[in-house]
């Protein structure tokens, strides 16, 4: 691609990013209109003639690693694992 390529690909990504948060803004306020409704009528679940909308608390349990090198560095150590992962960003 040329420079040129690139600095319209960026700004059209630019653009679809800024409707894309849009968007979800539009649909994390209808969440929360619908999250506030079940709340206030106490129930975590509801269904409709079309949809089965809940909002239910999940439990579950997970390793804290940091209480755990804490405690016991040594086998911390012996089961921690590298990672590596790549970013994309535009500045």
């Amino acid at each position: 691609m040329t420079e040129r390529m690139i600095e319209n690909r960026i700004k059209k990504l630019s653009t679809l990013e800024e409707q894309i948060a849009q968007l979800q803004e539009q649909a994390d306020m209808i969440k929360g209109e619908l999250k506030a409704d079940l709340e206030e009528k106490g129930l975590d679940e509801l269904k409709t003639k079309n949809f089965l909308i809940r909002w239910k608390e999940i439990v579950s349990n997970r390793l804290d690693g940091k209480a755990l090198k804490a405690a016991l560095p040594e086998i911390y150590n012996q089961f921690c694992r590298p990672t590596s992962s790549r970013r994309f960003t535009v500045a």
